[in-house]
């Protein structure tokens, strides 16, 4: 009976000790699988966020891809890590002081201005993707006020317009009619800005978006831009003769085509020569089948291209811009012999795919043809306003980034800001 009562004792330790080692070894492997999944977890919570448009990270690490065999400690086939700032492609620039004046009444995105003396016409324009502005806002530089808002024609387009003036009228030709990205028109307007009134003239052969547009040798030029489907560069190059705000012909003539097509580049004349400068192919497109023309992201590429036409009618080929930009059809001024730009966008950023906005200004010296970076923005910018006045240099409206780390695109801004510029000879 002893004996017999010891055995089921001695068999039932042996089972507990038996539970014992197997539960310790189920906790040391449950702890291990959870160490790996959380590891997991925070990799892929890592991932997640470098691929969120909202959280860009700032600064991203770029590790090259390892090139040792199979097998091999991975140390001693390292390369040094490459750094890639999310603040790509700032150029150095020398800081300036900014002031910040009275904002505009409206905020403006694609919008147009001119500067006609101490007044600055602001014109048109996006307030959001799903609204435009049909009215024209001005400027005093004098008391750097704002007034004198009056209404555009029902038919004038509302944003990528092509502008320009003589000193008192002001030519507009097609651009986008509508908000999102809808369709172009082909009208073209004058504006006598003494009486605020408005003229037909003789509309565009086919419409376009942003063409480059100038007054040269008594011609009204438009070149390029986007074709109807707001993406395919154009290279037409029309012009028509106009005086004193009229039409002098009833059709535009066709003129030797441009190098490079695609809209929102810069187009000056200074010293009897017409100068293309900047710009971009491709741009963003209507949806298809979308009921309000929604705006469907597609590549665009961005070029610093500069193309000049003088009296032989044929383009040349000048130094690029320090680097590609575009947007910048109203983002400029002629100060003594130079060019002054303000802003822009260029080239996506090499991780994030994202458009980067431009915080520089750049000059170009006609004289001796070279570019040279003169100064920083309050932020980076694109379809900025400029005029200059008295010494200073001012833009206006826009779209600025979204922070100093971050050059994407976000808030379409009417702020008004002023520099005192000293541009060197």
């Amino acid at each position: 009976m002893v004996r017999a009562s010891w055995k089921p004792q001695h068999h039932h330790g042996g089972s507990v000790a038996r539970l014992v080692v197997v539960a310790c070894v189920g906790l040391l492997g449950f702890a291990l699988v959870a160490d790996y999944l959380w590891a997991s977890s925070s990799r892929f919570s890592s991932f997640s966020r470098l691929g969120s448009w909202n959280k860009p990270p700032t600064p991203i690490i770029l590790h090259p891809p390892h090139k040792g065999e199979a097998g091999k400690d991975k140390k001693k086939d390292a390369v040094p890590e490459r750094f890639l700032s999310a603040t790509f492609a700032d150029l150095p620039a020398p800081e300036i002081k900014w002031e910040m004046m009275a904002a505009a009444p409206v905020p403006r995105l694609d919008g147009a201005a001119l500067q006609i003396e101490n007044l600055l016409y602001v014109f048109a324009g996006y307030g959001t993707i799903d609204y435009v502005h049909s009215h024209v806002d001005i400027y005093n530089f004098t008391d750097n006020t704002w007034g004198g808002r009056f209404d555009m024609p029902k038919e004038m387009a509302h944003s990528h317009l092509g502008m320009v003036t003589d000193g008192r009228y002001i030519y507009v030709v097609t651009g986008q009619y509508g908000p999102q990205c809808r369709g172009p028109t082909a009208h073209t307007f004058v504006l006598d800005t003494e009486t605020k009134q408005w003229r037909d003239m003789p509309s565009l052969p086919v419409p376009r978006y942003a063409p480059a547009t100038q007054l040269w040798k008594g011609r009204l030029h438009v070149m390029g831009g986007s074709k109807e489907n707001r993406y395919d560069p154009a290279f037409e190059h029309w012009s028509l003769a106009v005086k004193d705000g009229k039409p002098l012909e009833k059709e535009w003539r066709s003129e030797i085509p441009i190098p490079r097509g695609g809209p929102h580049r810069a187009c000056v004349v200074y010293d009897d020569r017409l100068y293309l400068i900047g710009g971009q192919e491709g741009d963003f497109m209507a949806k298809p089948g979308s009921p309000i023309f929604k705006c469907s992201r597609r590549n665009e590429v961005v070029f610093g291209d500069v193309y000049m036409l003088d009296d032989e009618m044929k383009w040349k080929v000048l130094p690029s811009m320090p680097k590609p930009d575009s947007h910048i059809e109203f983002a400029w001024a002629i100060i003594n012999n130079s060019l002054v730009l303000v802003g822009g966008t260029t080239e996506k950023h090499p991780v994030t795919k994202k458009m980067v906005l431009v915080g520089e200004i750049f000059q170009f010296n006609f004289d001796t043809q070279k570019w040279s970076v003169i100064g920083k923005l309050p932020y980076r910018v694109k379809t900025t306003l400029v005029g200059y006045w008295n010494g200073w240099l001012y833009f206006t409206s826009g779209q600025r980034d979204r922070g100093p780390d971050d050059p994407a695109p976000k808030k379409v801004i009417g702020e008004v800001w002023r520099t005192k510029l000293k541009l060197s000879s």
